[in-house]
């Protein structure tokens, strides 16, 4: 018979009467009849596996609204699954052909129930009749037993009708290899809550419920559940298991957790284990080719294997979004401007007037004003030795480094990659944990593997203590009222592709040695942060979105000390990444932007790595060091943020050593001193002092609910946890003062560098160029801040000011085409072998009752004077050499006030250049010069993942500090 013979309709509608064995014979008749069998997927092949007793829909529980990629393939992998329990029988090894003729014994079907046709009335009664691998077939109705049943043979107990017709009050005790039950409905029996137990063979339970009950599996017994509910608070418990699975089961409404594995897998092996793990290997692999995606009930935060990274993310706004947004706040920045004199920031902040000197506006007895700039006699200044930090245009998003998909991750991890592949202990799959206390908890070295889960509405999804190791894998974590994973206790194992949003505390909270590995998730939308790692926690985040959290998206505290490398944070409504309280860690390589608070907020102990990151289109700092703050802050790109680039409080010891610091809309680097406790009193958005001390959240006075780091309210002396001083050594140079070192700070909307500070500072060996402001501000300095070896370069004001009763030492600088004077010194201190050419106005002018060596400078002013020496100055001016600006100039080099007398002013020099040709900065080259930072710089440095801190320091913050101060993210 043709298939051409008749339409192609006609035959799927013929067809769509034959049975399951038919329509198998049908595919082997040949390749035309086969696809045709093929083609009734959603036809008959969906009838046959809706309509099967043992089963349920093949997305059931998580989305039995969606049908399965292909339902024959569903009702396949059903059938494979419902045969494992008899494929325990012993094998002909001797001939392939004697197995052919191996005679199968009949199995024997008896009915429960009913009395017709010789039928049992009891379970029990039917039981004891039963051969191995017979069927009992209860009939509707409910059965009871006063005390326990013990299966001693292989059974199989099947429900009939539907699911709910057939009750059992039962305690079952598995002494036999194997068995089966479906179809039944489970209660617990008057004398204990345990329907069912094996602790050595394997049971099989398809299409049950359980209601109020538990089953318990030891090692090396097994469990394999498919489409069974567990609910009114049944939980599954197992202990040192091998391996069990649990399939496409539903678990509601616990008072503890659903689901507890206890203890480490026994050695010993049954004979259902290759089974097991040849089944749960198939799954790994489907998913793994991403035919599995995890989605929540209404279509939203779809997270599917491949699509991490590429696809948009719904309701995160793209760089497109971004830029118009930039636009539009441009626009009412501008008009803002013509209103006020503050420039752009939060709550208020303001660049003070004393950060651009207005006062050393030139006079005229300065500057010459009929002199024409073209006529100038200019110096070139263009081979110092910092040229290399001349940085380039904003990056923009093509630069920032992509995410790696979990393969590319799992590629370059070993360990990561071993935890992929392992099949070992409780395997969950396409579970629903819902509605209840908890989800999964294991401890006291207990392993399992949760893949493509939905934990929905739970207190916590998954708790892993006690050197517990996990597969996690997939799943989606939303709605829990605590942290969604929470591992603890020397804990481990491997994160990896979940969508873990909406909790109402942290997504993921890592303490107490835990470990774990946390690779390319989704984690988003939660009321407190993304992931918390303190209390001596470690942890390998690596590749994953941290989007729009209420608090931090990495939050690292009392010496927790991650591995944070790679990730993309963003859109947070606090900080990016905060390091608190002794928080350590080594943060490296992500893409902090777009968050409320500062990028990175480091403070009261706090003393991570901060290397290689781009921070950036913060609405507030990009780096905020605050009160005690500490930390290595290396090679970072910040850059586009509304506040400061880098704000940094002067009882804080960071290092800033080699980051590029461009394009902020405020300062970028301010130094204060100013606690932390003073600038948040008082200032709408922030908590005050006496929250603060409480340890109430921004956030959570209006949930009426403390800060609560403690798993359930438990109280924990985290003093405990923290390593003593002596048990922690520097991985790092010690400092005992803040170091600003080889940065490029450049095209900030006000000045550079930024300094009102109360403890000692040194800035060395940085670019300093083309900000809207002065190049460097010194404003308050009571201890000594050393400008050693910089280049202030074409700044929008003077190159660098520094306000009376400051302590200030400039040396080795290069101070170049600044729009003002190059230097304008008000202070105490010294101005040392500089070069301070080509300023618009005055080279160095020193003014007031500043009291200063001016020694071996060279100097050349574009429009004024090469040094003017005015008022009260005390000091000495000596051996400086002056170059002629002006060819036609009949000013003298240095300028004096002819009755002042504490003011010494010899040896000096003017030089008039023979030729142009000849006209240039030699013996020395123009400053600074290049120096070898081999032995200070952190390319030498050990890049260890455990960071520790250094010597312990206290800093006193002297009263009457200004109110200014930074946008900063406050989080305890």
């Amino acid at each position: 018979m043709e298939v051409g013979g008749l339409p192609v309709e006609l035959w799927r509608l013929i067809l769509a009467y034959l049975p399951l064995p038919d329509l198998g014979r049908c595919c082997l008749v040949c390749r035309a009849w086969r696809e045709l069998i093929l083609s009734l997927d959603s036809t008959r092949w969906r009838q046959l596996c809706l309509g099967c007793p043992e089963c349920r829909h093949p997305n059931w529980p998580r989305r039995p609204h969606l049908p399965p990629v292909s339902w024959r393939e569903a009702l396949h992998q059903h059938a494979l699954a419902s045969r494992t329990w008899t494929q325990n029988g012993s094998d002909l090894h001797s001939s392939a052909c004697l197995h052919l003729f191996r005679r199968r014994k009949d199995r024997r079907v008896w009915h429960v129930g009913t009395v017709a046709g010789g039928g049992y009335e009891t379970l029990r009664g039917a039981l004891a009749a039963a051969g191995p691998y017979d069927k009992l077939v209860l009939h509707a109705g409910v059965y009871e037993e006063q005390v326990e049943v013990s299966l001693k043979v292989p059974v199989e107990i099947l429900g009939i009708g539907k699911l709910g017709d057939v009750s059992l009050l039962v305690s079952f005790d598995q002494q036999c290899p194997t068995a089966r039950l479906c179809n039944l409905v489970f209660m617990p029996a008057w004398f204990t809550p345990v329907v069912y137990k094996t602790s050595s063979g394997h049971v099989q339970l398809d299409n049950c419920n359980f209601e109020g009950c538990q089953i318990h599996i030891r090692g090396p017994g097994t469990c394999q559940a498919r489409f069974c509910s567990f609910a009114q608070g049944s939980s599954a418990h197992f202990l040192g298991v091998a391996i069990s699975l649990m399939d496409s089961c539903e678990f509601s409404g616990g008072d503890s957790a659903s689901v507890t594995v206890e203890g480490a897998p026994v050695s010993e092996r049954n004979w259902a284990f290759k089974h097991l793990v040849a089944l749960a290997k198939t799954f790994t692999v489907m998913t793994s080719n991403g035919s599995t995606e995890i989605s929540n009930q209404s279509g939203k935060d779809t997270m599917g294997a491949g699509n991490h990274g590429n696809k948009p993310l719904e309701g995160v706004n793209t760089m497109a979004d971004w830029s118009k947004q930039e636009e539009d706040w441009e626009t009412n920045w501008a008009k803002q401007k013509c209103r006020d004199s503050l420039l752009p920031a939060q709550d208020g902040t303001m660049i003070e007037e004393d950060g651009i000197e207005t006062s050393s506006v030139s006079s005229e007895e300065d500057v010459e004003q009929d002199c024409e700039k073209s006529t100038c006699l200019k110096l070139s200044f263009d081979q110092h030795g910092l040229a290399h930090l001349s940085e380039a245009d904003m990056p923009d998003s093509s630069a920032f480094p992509a995410l790696l998909s979990l393969p590319a991750e799992l590629q370059r991890d070993t360990e990561a990659r071993d935890l992929a592949a392992s099949v070992q202990g409780c395997l969950l799959r396409r579970c629903l944990l819902r509605d209840g206390k908890g989800g999964v908890h294991l401890c006291n070295h207990g392993q399992a593997r949760l893949e493509a889960n939905v934990f929905r509405g739970l207190n916590y999804a998954v708790r892993c203590i006690q050197n517990a190791k996990m597969v996690m894998l997939r799943n989606e974590v939303c709605g829990c009222k605590a942290s969604g994973v929470f591992l603890r206790l020397s804990a481990q194992g491997l994160i990896a592709e979940n969508n873990i949003h909406s909790n109402g505390e942290a997504g993921l909270d890592i303490r107490k040695g835990a470990n774990p590995i946390i690779l390319c998730n989704r984690i988003h939308s939660g009321l407190r942060s993304g992931i918390v790692v303190l209390g001596n926690g470690k942890g390998s985040i690596r590749s994953n979105q941290i989007y729009g959290n209420k608090e931090a998206g990495v939050y690292i505290l009392f010496n927790g000390n991650p591995v944070v490398s790679g990730n993309h944070i963003f859109q947070g409504l606090a900080a990016g990444i905060a390091v608190n309280e002794n928080g350590r860690g080594l943060i490296t390589e992500n893409v902090i932007r777009q968050n409320q608070w500062g990028g990175a907020d480091i403070r009261r102990g706090g003393d991570p790595v901060l290397r290689n990151n781009f921070i950036c289109y913060g609405f507030s700092d990009g780096v905020v060091v605050g009160e005690r703050g500490r930390g290595l802050i290396e090679g970072n790109h910040i850059y586009g943020n509304r506040g400061c680039g880098v704000w940094v409080m002067s009882s804080s010891l960071p290092q800033l050593i080699g980051n590029y610091i461009t394009h902020n809309r405020m300062y970028g680097l301010a130094v204060f001193c100013r606690k932390d406790t003073d600038s948040a009193v008082g200032r709408e958005g922030y908590r005050s002092l006496q929250e603060r001390e409480r340890g109430i959240g921004v956030g959570e006075r209006d949930r009426g609910g403390p800060e609560n780091f403690n798993e359930e309210g438990e109280l924990m002396a985290w003093e405990s946890d923290i390593d003593s001083e002596d048990e922690r050594f520097s991985s790092r140079r010690p400092i005992t003062v803040a170091l600003v070192e080889n940065n490029c700070i450049s095209h900030n909307g006000a000045v550079g560098v930024y300094v009102k500070s109360s403890e000692p500072l040194n800035v060395v060996a940085n670019m300093v160029k083309n900000n809207t402001g002065a190049g460097v501000s010194v404003i308050q300095s009571a201890q000594l801040t050393r400008l050693v070896g910089n280049c202030v370069l074409c700044n929008g004001w003077t190159g660098v000011t520094v306000d009376g009763e400051c302590r200030v030492e400039l040396r080795g600088n290069g101070v170049y085409a600044n729009n003002c004077h190059g230097v304008c010194f008000r202070g105490d201190g010294l101005i040392v072998e500089n070069d301070v050419v080509g300023n618009n106005s005055v080279g160095i002018r020193v003014m007031d009752n500043a009291d200063v060596k001016v020694l071996r400078n060279r100097v050349q002013a574009l429009q004024g004077y090469g040094i003017s020496v005015k008022e009260r100055v005390r000091g000495v001016v000596q051996e400086n050499l002056v170059y002629q600006g002006h060819p036609t100039s009949t000013k003298t080099p240095i300028r004096t006030n002819a009755q002042n007398l504490e003011c010494v002013v010899l040896n000096n020099s003017l030089l008039t250049p023979r030729s142009q040709a000849l006209w240039a900065l030699e013996n020395p080259p123009p400053r600074p010069h290049s120096s070898n930072p081999s032995s200070v710089t952190p390319s030498t440095l050990p890049a260890h993942l455990a960071i520790t801190v250094t010597n312990r320091i206290t800093a006193s913050v002297e009263s009457g500090c200004h109110n200014n101060g930074s946008i900063f993210c406050s989080i305890l």
